[in-house]
């Protein structure tokens, strides 16, 4: 059985610590529980703020768990060494770890996010980015997925991550079921979508480029240039990137991948469809080159993906 170790430290947020214990317990998989969940903590007793948290497991519990979970702290000061310690072995054996809210700077402090994108609460994000400059702070999305190591912001965010890792691990039905248990929709609507870690490329709104990136996104199959999107435009290719530079923060390039690779995304998830055909169907010259910037902008490969989160 896949186990979860929740890591309890002094000072957890209790919301934080709870929302992976009520989602992952109450997940069943053939009528039977899909996880074990584990309460680990470096001490008998833990100050949780208004209560006293004694942990069943302590650090031990997590040199077995699949997937840990580092919940946030009201305050984050230096970590005990032999936390550090435990989470940089579970990481050097494979296993996979997620924090959630200011958790983020818990895999901070162990250097496990050092060049890596994550994200913590909005509020947090700044001091973040001050204290790990190794790390991109991305304060925009709810959850960014690297594949092993994982990050949330804060609050519901948490409920997002937790059932973004189960239909990972046992694909949209039973995420599906474990979202109504737990009275939150498997996908956020209001613009924020399901894979928000690999959200759509910038569209800034009312900018004078909002025009032509409509464009390029609704044809970014097609075999488009610098130069003839400069002149749909009616700009100079030097002044297209500066511009694209200063409204998107990428380069036009760049930003055409990225949409190629969201509507990728979209075709595994949605169609049957060969991987090499997608590749072909969105844009890229070869399906090489395609997995390639798949994986480099998802952190998985195509068929990976599409294992993961096909419609069925």
């Amino acid at each position: 059985m896949h186990i979860v170790a929740v890591l309890a430290l002094d000072q957890v947020v209790p919301f934080d610590l709870a929302t992976p214990i009520e989602v992952f317990s109450r997940t069943l998989l053939h009528g039977a529980p899909a996880y074990e969940v584990r309460i680990c903590g470096p001490s008998r007793e833990l100050d949780a703020g208004m209560f006293t948290l004694r942990p069943p497991w302590d650090l031990s519990g997590l040199a077995d768990a699949d997937t840990i979970i580092v919940p946030g702290r009201a305050s984050n000061p230096p970590l005990p060494a032999s936390v550090i310690s435990v989470l940089r072995s579970a990481a050097a054996r494979g296993a996979r770890i997620a924090s959630i809210c200011s958790g983020a700077f818990v895999l901070a402090e162990t250097g496990l996010l050092d060049g890596l994108r994550a994200t913590t609460h909005w509020a947090a994000a700044p001091e973040l980015a001050r204290l790990y400059p190794a790390v991109e702070v991305d304060p925009d999305v709810l959850y960014v997925d690297n594949g092993q190591l994982l990050s949330s912001a804060g609050a519901a965010a948490g409920l997002d991550l937790c059932l973004h890792l189960i239909r990972r691990d046992h694909g949209s039905a039973v995420a599906a079921t474990a979202a109504r248990l737990s009275v939150m929709p498997l996908e956020r609507e209001g613009g924020q979508a399901q894979f928000i870690a690999h959200d759509a490329p910038p569209t800034p709104r009312g900018s004078e480029l909002e025009p032509v990136l409509a464009w390029m996104e609704e044809n970014c199959a097609a075999e488009l240039t610098l130069s003839g999107v400069a002149a749909r435009v009616g700009m100079s290719t030097r002044t297209l990137n500066r511009r694209f530079r200063e409204q998107t923060g990428t380069t036009p390039l760049q930003w055409l991948l990225r949409a190629r690779v969201r509507r990728a995304q979209h075709l595994l998830e949605a169609t049957g469809e060969p991987v090499d055909r997608i590749a072909a169907q969105v844009g890229f010259g070869s399906p090489g080159a395609f997995r390639e910037r798949f994986k480099r902008v998802v952190g998985t490969s195509p068929q990976a993906y599409r294992a993961s989160f096909r419609a069925v």
